[in-house]
């Protein structure tokens, strides 16, 4: 480290300074969200990197609450919609409605919906019509939404954490493919060890729950993920990278498990996200680049929701993540 420039230990020092600071938002976190490290790091990593994140587990393992709590303690604007299955596209966005000014006439006047938010918890998004899912697909990538022809800028940040039951429970839609890609991570919410629960049982059923605080706002963040985006990435961390995503592709990969039971892979897009959420763990741990490691440990949340198996391997009961699993082995 010696050997880096005036700016270079300017960067280093506001790395050490938000990692202390995120070190204390995650200890704020877990004074609402019990048991879940990885879960909170990851979705942490999510915003960090400026992305959207997709919370998937059964019914009552905190995801909503964690939603909630991240609003506070990152001082954002925060909106909840619950996904039903008469969900419509305008209960979203929001809509035109006809009114009469002060003049007489009677004009068009837009109604903002609550999509217009920093932070947007989308509660079980599989449980709506995939016409309403799809109607995020702008606001998620061009963060800013069009009605009746006019854009309209979503507030910044925009952030999306939708949570999702398993796609074999009754009365769910799969996501689809386009609108599953604007997820960054994909985060997988499993249920607490025994003395986590026993927490549970204490600390959520008393007259005294633990009280939070907003740790940073609006501008902080934004300031935080325009540093993550100037950490540096050495030339063999992007070259992992690509050759692990080139090689989740059907067309380009030599390996047999995925050229014989992938139908598609993950694209361009699952690159970008992959180098954004190592540099957002870098900053996270207080280093001042990322590492292979990162790579490994981010590979599975961040490529898996972007692979889909044949129906051969279905029958074979092999998994994404055992697929995965095998393309990470040469990197470790």
């Amino acid at each position: 480290m010696e050997n880096l420039s005036h700016s270079d230990e300017k960067t280093l020092e506001q790395i050490h300074a938000l990692s202390e600071k995120f070190s204390h938002l995650k200890d704020e976190i877990g004074l609402k969200i019990f048991g879940q490290d990885q879960v909170i790091e990851q979705t942490l990593i999510t915003v960090l990197a400026g992305g959207h994140a997709l919370l998937i587990g059964v019914p009552g393992l905190a995801k909503t609450r964690l939603a909630e709590t991240l609003g506070i303690v990152l001082g954002l604007s925060e909106k909840r919609i619950q996904f039903t299955p008469d969900l419509m596209p305008a209960d979203i966005l929001g809509s035109e409605i006809l009114e009469k000014g002060d003049d007489g006439k009677q004009h068009f006047h837009f109604i903002k919906g609550p999509v217009f938010s920093q932070l947007l918890m989308a509660d079980e998004i599989n449980r709506a019509s995939p016409r309403t899912q799809s109607a995020l697909l702008q606001a998620m990538q061009e963060k800013q939404v069009t009605i009746a022809g006019v854009p309209y800028d979503l507030p910044a940040p925009f952030h999306v954490l939708a949570t999702q039951n398993p796609i074999d429970q009754e009365g769910t839609y799969p996501l689809p493919e386009a609108q599953l890609d604007r997820f960054l991570m994909q985060i997988d919410v499993g249920y607490p060890d025994s003395d986590t629960e026993r927490r549970i049982l204490l600390e959520t059923t008393s007259n005294h729950e633990s009280e939070i605080h907003p740790i940073l706002n609006g501008a902080e963040l934004i300031r935080a993920q325009e540093l993550v985006r100037d950490i540096p990435v050495s030339d063999h961390v992007i070259e992992a990278i690509l050759t692990l995503v080139r090689s989740a592709r059907p067309e380009s990969s030599d390996n047999s498990l995925v050229t014989q039971y992938l139908t598609w892979g993950p694209g361009p897009r699952a690159s970008q996200a992959l180098i954004l959420a190592v540099r957002a763990k870098a900053l996270l741990d207080g280093r001042y680049s990322p590492s292979i490691d990162d790579v490994i440990s981010l590979a599975l949340p961040i490529l898996k929701h972007r692979m889909a198996l044949s129906y051969s391997a279905r029958a074979e009961n092999l998994t994404v993540e055992k697929i995965i699993s095998v393309l990470l082995e040469p990197l470790r």
